[in-house]
């Protein structure tokens, strides 16, 4: 009888798309119009959709899968911004759901270069409506109404659903983000939407019942937990020693490290996986799964920073709360 390959840490080639405000390059994808492929050892040229279809379990964990079946859930981007972005907002997964049997987009911003123009526009200042907030769109006077952020390397930013948002100027921001393409755009501001970044079906008029048009105060994460929310946990390390990575804990997740600053190591544990080590450079992302337990992160570099992020999902109870809605099906 063969052996059962073991699946190793995994990295993806990168999908760039020029845009007018700059270029959005995905780390990883699995969005059906983006799919990110493996770039190394015997799963080279797989697309991570494909992954999934055949190993799945064995990628996410048993209780991941329980919860998304094979899509995975979690999306990473590299947003390079040089302009102005296009106002946007995502629904939450109830909605997402209930309209187009897609997950969410609870997203993360980490910004990880900001020139002097650097600006970021997030929520209202103040509880705004519809109606003054659809007459700012007409005369391009949206960025009066939002909260506007001078982002600094290093700095996180959790975008809640129904929250608009846009970046401004020279800024890089890596976004982790729930895997869906439900960002809506509000407002071109001055620059041209093309259909292959926003669905023209994802109109203005559609998202109007989701904005929150109540005052957001903005809260940049002070602390090395960034966002701890059911769609996801992100942790920043700052990877000073080796760290040892064993057991399946109790979230039985998959890890997924981005690295934004020096470079690092990851070097499997298990002498039969017989994968080898995996140098992370900053911009790079690697995808350790469910399977691959045991493993050690060794910094290569002086001051290496990694993003890890990891889902658990707890199905809740319907009998005690008959009105949360289910979980999206397979």
């Amino acid at each position: 009888m063969e052996e059962e390959k073991k699946i190793y840490p995994l990295k993806f080639c990168p999908i760039r798309d020029e845009r007018p405000w700059g270029v959005e390059e995905f780390k990883l994808a699995d969005l059906g119009y983006r799919d990110s492929l493996i770039r190394e050892g015997w799963l080279a040229g797989n697309s991570i959709g494909e992954l999934m279809d055949t190993y799945i379990d064995r990628i996410v964990g048993d209780n991941v899968y329980d919860y998304y079946g094979r899509q995975f859930p979690v999306c990473v981007r590299l947003l390079e911004v040089r302009g102005k972005m296009p106002l946007q907002v995502h629904p939450d997964d109830e909605t997402a759901q209930q309209r187009y049997d897609l997950l969410g987009k609870e997203k993360l911003w980490y910004i990880l270069r900001a020139g002097m123009d650097a600006k970021l526009h997030v929520g209202f200042r103040r509880a705004t409506d519809a109606t003054d907030f659809y007459e700012s769109c007409l005369d391009g006077g949206t960025d009066r109404l939002l909260n506007e952020l001078k982002p600094e390397p290093g700095q996180s930013l959790r975008i809640p659903a129904g929250v608009p948002h846009c970046a401004d100027g020279d800024v890089d921001i890596l976004e982790i983000a729930e895997s869906s393409p439900l960002d809506f755009c509000l407002h071109g501001r001055g620059q041209e939407v093309s259909e292959d970044q926003f669905d023209p079906a994802l109109s203005f008029a559609d998202a109007l019942d989701f904005i929150d048009f109540g005052r957001f105060v903005p809260e940049v994460a002070a602390d090395s937990l960034l966002a701890d929310v059911p769609q996801f946990k992100i942790r920043r390390i700052s990877l000073g020693e080796p760290v040892i990575y064993g057991g399946k804990g109790e979230s039985d997740s998959f890890v997924l490290f981005s690295c934004v600053s020096g470079r690092a190591v990851l070097q499997p544990l298990s002498r039969d996986d017989g994968s080898g080590s995996f140098t992370l450079e900053a911009g790079d992302s690697v995808l350790v799964p469910a399977e691959c337990q045991d493993f050690s992160l060794v910094p290569a570099d002086r001051d290496t920073v990694l993003l890890e992020t990891t889902t658990y999902r707890v199905e809740p109870d319907r009998y005690i709360n008959p009105n949360v809605p289910a979980h999206l099906p397979e």
